[in-house]
């Protein structure tokens, strides 16, 4: 039978096959989330395996390592020691998160992106992400005036991008104009456009010492069940002066990446979070699946489905072995 047809002939060999490879992953492209305390020393996560929160002294020397695997960025979230009802330290020019931006960057300079979570969960004492009223409802509009000078006071320190992580409304603007009033027009924001209410979170929460005290984040987050309305969010962000959209989390909303590669000309980010992640070393750690062939494959996916940058624990170790 004569068949014109015949995808295996570019199949047959690895050269071959790497030659047409639609799509890739470099390590460039990749973004390692930092966990920076106020303690004294590195305290790994049990829930991360692999990944451990950093005091301010080393994690300079952290940040050099992913600069020489050739990682692209780094996502930094601050750990107070003390935390308070209006996340007081968020926003303070010594605080942990603008201490460890300072460190890094005069370790390494531009060789990593620095980017930082702006969101007030990291430090408050009830675990939510903003001004409380009363009923226990964060109030969205004095929250915002909070962002705005966290993400200032970030700037200030030297971070690269900042990156709203709280789902307020309006808080895009109002970052945007803040950064340029106070000097920072050229300071990118990466915003947490297409932020779902996901199961994914858990070790994250367990990281970052945030988890609700009462009650969830739904009200602010987006349902998992709505698609239409995250092309709404991102539209918005876009139109209050976001540079770059981020989907959270990723695998589970490939199509959702899809739509917003397919509709926005911006680059893309999608955060491949800690449940994510922790399952897939779960499984590798019980040999249950090869941890490193599925954890690449999963980075890949993302990044076909449309990502331009791909914030992942595996970042370090995707580098790694790209180099290898």
């Amino acid at each position: 039978m004569f068949l014109i047809e015949r995808p295996r002939r570019l199949r047959r060999t690895a050269r071959l096959r790497e030659m047409v490879r639609e799509t890739s992953l470099e390590a460039r492209g990749l973004v390692q989330p930092l966990f920076i305390s106020e303690r004294s020393e590195v305290e790994p996560i049990g829930s991360l395996p692999g990944i451990s929160r950093w005091p301010v002294d080393k994690v300079a020397a952290e940040a050099e390592r992913l600069a020489k695997l050739g990682v692209g960025g780094v996502l930094i979230f601050g750990i107070p020691e003390h935390k308070d009802e209006h996340g007081s330290q968020a926003d303070a020019g010594s605080g942990v998160a603008q201490r460890g931006v300072k460190a890094i960057r005069d370790a390494v300079g531009d060789d990593l992106v620095i980017i930082t979570d702006v969101c007030m969960c990291e430090y408050t004492s009830h675990g939510h992400c903003g001004i409380l009223r009363p009923d226990g409802q964060v109030e969205n509009d004095p929250t915002v005036d909070r962002l705005v000078s966290i993400a200032v006071s970030h700037a200030e320190a030297g971070a690269h991008v900042v990156a709203p992580s709280d789902m307020m409304d309006g808080r895009v603007g109002a970052i945007r104009e803040g950064l340029d009033e106070a000097g920072f027009s050229e300071t990118p924001i990466m915003s947490y456009a297409v932020k779902y209410a996901s199961a994914f979170y858990g070790p994250f929460r367990d990281a970052a010492e945030s988890t609700p005290a009462f009650g969830d984040r739904r009200g602010a987050q987006m349902d998992p069940g709505n698609f239409r309305e995250a092309l709404r969010e991102a539209a918005l962000d876009l139109d209050q002066g976001a540079d770059m959209l981020m989907v959270k989390p990723a695998m589970p909303y490939l199509d959702v990446i899809k739509a917003l590669r397919d509709n926005f000309e911006v680059p893309i980010a999608a955060y491949h979070v800690s449940g994510e992640y922790a399952m897939v070393k779960a499984a590798g750690a019980n040999g249950w699946i090869d941890e490193r062939a599925v954890m690449t494959e999963s980075l890949l996916s993302i990044r076909r489905a449309g990502a331009d940058i791909v914030i992942s624990y595996a970042a370090a170790e995707a580098a790694s072995w790209l180099r290898g």
